[in-house]
């Protein structure tokens, strides 16, 4: 099982990706006072864990060829039904959680079933999941609904004590373990690498006998899954429910994997470039928090260009795995 990349042309964006992150939060700890601290790492981890979440279900697609751009709206509509269930119709939170985490499955298979039988793109399949998502939401409430439910509320004000290094929320403890299982199914187990083989080459795949079609549907299902649980995490994390919450976040998801070196068009990547895919869209918003004269849109405008420097990578990726496979490029 290979869970760190060796150093290759196309694991080449990964490897740029950890050194841009390590000079990054090298520049933060001189420029800034109380930048160089265990604590401020972790907080990367807690502000964002719910993105690492979805944007490993988002790996697993965009290793497998396709998109999913209905994941910020998943999420949403998780916070919002939690919110609802908890507050308006008095259900336990451990019931509701395990309501929303079977829906946002069941959702994300249902695409999935919707694109491999129809033969429609993933991109307009998702697409409408995205819209049917995001207006379901406001069905339920055009407000913002609070979150008072203690156990709820405790559990966003706990915190796991790290020693020395710091302490975590129990959300990070949560994409801590659903990255050590994304990892063990990307790269030890037959899924993985049936998902590997169909992102690399769909109809090589199925000459080899793989599940093609049953792939392709547990990826969706599997991101749809990791959605809502995102979702459970932002919800607890905000301690609220909106129909607008969330906005944008399949792009920061779909930026994360692919700044961690997965490669678009599919079939080569690694789940843990991910966590540095989101550790990178975490350390720019904290310097440009430290630093506290720069406007938010920075990260926007950080992020677009990190984007543009890693599609060229990519892009020389891509030339790399064609020219090792013998196709002619594209």
């Amino acid at each position: 099982m290979k869970f760190v990349p060796r150093l290759n042309a196309q694991t080449l964006p990964s490897w740029v990706a950890v050194l841009l992150f390590a000079a990054m939060f090298a520049a933060g700890s001189f420029a800034y006072r109380g930048f160089f601290s265990g604590q401020v790492l972790l907080n990367l981890l807690i502000d964002n864990a719910f993105l690492l979440v979805v944007a490993i279900g988002m790996t697993f697609v965009i290793l497998s060829g396709g998109i999913d751009l209905s994941v910020g709206s998943v999420v949403a509509l998780t916070t919002m039904v939690l919110a609802w269930g908890v507050e308006r119709a008095q259900w336990p939170p451990a019931l509701m959680i395990a309501i929303v985490l079977i829906g946002g499955t069941l959702f994300g298979a249902a695409m999935g079933f919707v694109i491999q039988t129809f033969q429609i793109p993933a991109f307009i399949v998702t697409l409408a999941g995205m819209f049917l998502a995001r207006g379901l939401c406001y069905l339920i409430s055009i407000d913002s609904i609070a979150i008072s439910e203690p156990t709820l509320t405790a559990w966003s004000q706990a915190r796991v004590p790290l020693g020395g290094l710091g302490e975590v929320s129990p959300g990070v403890v949560v994409a801590a373990g659903v990255l050590a299982a994304a990892v063990w199914l990307a790269h030890g187990t037959p899924f993985g690498r049936a998902v590997y083989a169909v992102g690399g080459n769909e109809r090589s795949a199925l000459l080899m006998g793989l599940p093609v079609a049953r792939t392709r549907i547990a990826v969706y299902a599997l991101s749809g899954g990791c959605s809502a649980l995102g979702g459970v995490l932002f919800a607890i994390y905000t301690l609220s429910g909106y129909g607008l919450h969330a906005q944008g976040l399949e792009l920061d998801a779909i930026a994360a994997t692919v700044i961690g070196g997965a490669l678009l068009t599919g079939g080569v990547g690694y789940v843990m470039g991910t966590l540095t895919g989101v550790l990178m869209l975490g350390v720019i918003q904290t310097l440009i928090s430290f630093d506290g004269t720069l406007s938010s849109w920075w990260t926007r405008i950080v992020i677009g260009a990190l984007l543009g420097v890693f599609c060229v990578l990519q892009r020389g990726m891509e030339l790399a795995h064609r020219g090792r496979s013998g196709q002619s490029p594209g």
